[in-house]
């Protein structure tokens, strides 16, 4: 017996591998740069070289970048920056044997730099690596079959996701801020920040199209030496190649701002008035295609025994893609600065999940907003400081469609942060989480991989009752009867007067084995 297949691929994830260690290390400050007198303000990043498998653990190779804000000594006065980073390699232990490609996905540091002396520094990290792996499972489905006897047969009907394409591309922003007219002009640049936020992302023919803004900050010197400051909105579009994309297909995408370079740049007038922002959007991409398939369930013949065999498989149904949006405020008593805070400069943050969980209701999701903000300060030797601190969060992600068993990718980031002066040392934190979600579950399915036929055993057919009373019961249907007493769905109908195929329970039917007729 000939059996029709339908060919997909199916995207698969392994368990995430989570690893955290600690670097202590010490750092001299280069000759070309001056003595540090306090850190103000400072940041790691993790920079990722190489992966490679060793047996059950993988092996990162990276660098700690780090940037800091410092007090210079008191000769200079002012304030002063630098930048360094420290090699390392760790071994992460992966529970599982990993899939075809390894990925990261997720890399932070949590710093704290103090100083030794004047021209040594301690820095200090915890740094958080999550590691998993992403393969292709090839599925096979039977949709139909064919024999030289007549089959009745049964079919199913699921929507099932299939897998496209998993790949990696970039897009290179290039912006240009300037500087109002009320402000300094630019001598020296002392701290810049650039975060990606709202990012809006959307198939096209052949294409991905990303539409999103940078929040820029910028934090310098005038030529004269005062100190002042600019933050602002760059809005952007660029578009990402997916050869073979169509508009009617889903998408995951895990997009991270790199190679992020800002300088000061000349206007019109020849004054250092404009900013150059150029920065790349690197992601990994996953795209979808779902399609509705009519699979056979089981199949019978009145002429021979059909003997299917069957194998478990798990294809995948798209539950839920979803872009949703948490709101967090939380009023903060910082006593310790509140006879010394003046205003507020610039504040950011980010988010670490602690749990994410399904739920009946949708997906629960657990964290923490990091929260640091610069701000001016009643000193005139040291007129700026940093606060840091953490707000917790809680929310529901909700989905009618949601499963226990489903499976959830997930990306998140701060939208919009805000923090104010409330008076009396209390200050309050407004923020908008931003979670992208994509939502499926395995759809179990006992496939038919080919069908074995052999004859009837006639004596045992001869033996059959050649007429049924049968009374219906709950879940019966007539293809499952007609299998079971060797007739067809056709022939119930006509002998019971039925021109629906679903019955009730309680329904009374007679059935005749084919090829008795009436008495």
């Amino acid at each position: 017996m000939e059996c029709e297949k339908r060919n997909f691929q199916v995207y698969r994830q392994g368990r995430t591998a989570l690893d955290q260690f600690y670097m202590d290390e010490d750092y001299n400050v280069p000759d070309a740069k001056s003595d540090v007198k306090r850190v103000i303000l400072s940041e790691g990043n993790v920079h990722i070289e190489d992966m490679s498998l060793a047996e059950n653990y993988v092996r990162v190779q990276g660098n700690l970048k780090f940037r800091i804000l410092y007090a210079a000594d008191e000769e200079i006065q002012g304030l002063a920056s630098m930048e360094g980073s420290l090699p390392f390699e760790e071994m992460v232990y992966m529970e599982e044997p990993p899939m075809e490609n390894l990925f990261l996905k997720s890399a932070q540091a949590d710093l704290a730099v103090s100083a030794v002396h004047s021209r040594k520094l301690n820095i200090h990290a915890v740094v958080e690596l999550q590691i998993s792996s992403e393969g292709r499972e090839e599925m096979e489905l039977t949709a139909d079959a064919k024999g030289e006897e007549t089959l009745y047969k049964k079919y199913r009907t699921e929507q099932i996701l299939k897998l496209f394409a998993v790949r990696k591309d970039t897009c290179r922003i290039r912006e240009e801020a300037q500087i109002g007219g009320m402000q300094e002009s630019i001598g020296s640049l002392l701290w810049t920040d650039l975060g990606s936020r709202k990012l809006d992302t959307r198939v096209g023919m052949d294409e991905l199209l990303l539409q999103g803004e940078l929040l820029l900050f910028c934090f310098y010197e005038s030529p004269e030496g005062k100190t002042d400051w600019i933050e602002q909105t760059l809005p952007y579009e660029g578009r990402m190649e997916c050869p073979g994309a169509q508009d009617s297909m889903y998408h995951q995408i895990y997009p991270e701002l790199k190679d992020v370079h800002i300088e000061a740049r000349m206007d019109e007038n020849g004054e250092m008035r404009l900013l150059g922002v150029e920065a790349v959007i690197e992601a990994r991409i996953v795209l979808y295609e779902e399609e509705e398939m009519n699979l056979l369930e089981d199949l019978y013949s009145l002429k021979q025994v059909c003997a299917p065999r069957r194998r478990s498989v798990v294809p995948e149904q798209l539950l839920m893609q979803n872009h949703s949006k948490c709101k967090v405020t939380e009023r903060l008593s910082l006593p310790e600065i509140q006879d010394d805070i003046l205003q507020i400069c610039h504040s950011g943050g980010r988010i670490q999940l602690e749990n994410v969980s399904p739920q009946e209701e949708g997906l629960s999701i657990e964290g923490v907003l990091h929260v640091s903000f610069l701000y001016v300060k009643a000193d005139d030797a040291l007129p700026f400081d940093v606060w840091q601190g953490m707000v917790p969060f809680s929310y529901l992600l909700e989905s009618n469609a949601a499963s226990p068993d489903m499976e959830s990718d997930l990306t998140c980031g701060v939208e919009q942060l805000a923090v104010g002066l409330l008076g009396n040392g209390e200050v309050e934190v407004k923020a908008v989480l931003a979670f992208n979600s994509f939502l499926r579950k395995p759809v179990p399915i006992e496939n038919i991989e080919e069908v074995e036929t052999r004859p009837e055993d006639l004596r045992e057919i001869e033996n059959r009752p050649g007429i049924i009373g049968y009374v219906i019961r709950e879940g019966d249907e007539l293809w499952d009867l007609a299998k079971r007493y060797h007739t067809t769905v056709e022939g119930i109908q006509q002998i019971n007067g039925i021109e629906d195929s679903k019955v009730k329970p309680g329904e009374k039917l007679l059935i005749f084995k084919e090829n008795m007729g009436i008495l």
